[in-house]
């Protein structure tokens, strides 16, 4: 390859692609154009709403989530967590009578000990749940905002369709005859 095809080929592949940007005004309008679009096989990039839309990840062909095996996985490490913690503070470093009860084992304590470990698998669950939440959709502190329109975040919604291989003057035509009140086109950065 020579130097000229190799500045050509970095100029095609950093080039921006084109998307398109379709605004619904209802979810259920929304939902049948999101079939639709799958249907004629154009690629949906993302979809904006201003609150959660039942039934729309599925609509959309999007695995399901493993939050709730990690929310496992956490709780078990956070029950593992208490029981290391008790034993140790109650019965191996500083045992005391307290109402009576012995300190001998852990397991003649346990029932005393049964709503601290329900209380830090509870903790641990919920916390590093959150945590990997938004680390997983990479939403860190002082992120700028990656919303295309404002008005997703009141009373519209937005499915950006990618371009790639197709007539966008077909596509638009398409995305208006499903319901859209408003098509546009923007450019759209390869690296997202």
């Amino acid at each position: 390859m020579t130097g000229q095809d190799k500045l050509l080929n970095l100029k095609t592949t950093s080039m921006a692609s084109k998307v398109i940007h379709a605004i619904y005004n209802d979810d259920d309008i929304l939902m049948h154009a999101v079939k639709q679009t799958r249907a004629a096989h154009y690629h949906i990039e993302e979809v904006y709403t201003p609150f959660p839309v039942h039934g729309l990840d599925k609509v959309m062909g999007l695995e399901p989530t493993r939050i709730a095996i990690t929310a496992f996985m956490y709780g078990i490490v956070g029950l593992a967590v208490a029981i290391t913690m008790m034993n140790f503070i109650m019965i191996e470093d500083w045992p005391q009578d307290i109402g009576g009860k012995p300190s001998f084992t852990y397991i003649e304590n346990m029932p005393a000990f049964v709503p601290i470990m329900f209380e830090m698998t509870v903790f641990f669950a919920a916390h590093l749940m959150v945590i990997t939440f938004y680390m997983r959709s990479k939403l860190w502190p002082f992120k700028k905002a990656e919303n295309p329109d404002v008005r997703t975040t009141d009373d519209h919604f937005l499915m950006a369709v990618d371009t790639a291989h197709h007539d966008i003057d077909k596509m638009s035509k398409f995305l208006q005859d499903t319901g859209a009140v408003e098509i546009s086109i923007v450019e759209s950065d390869d690296d997202h």
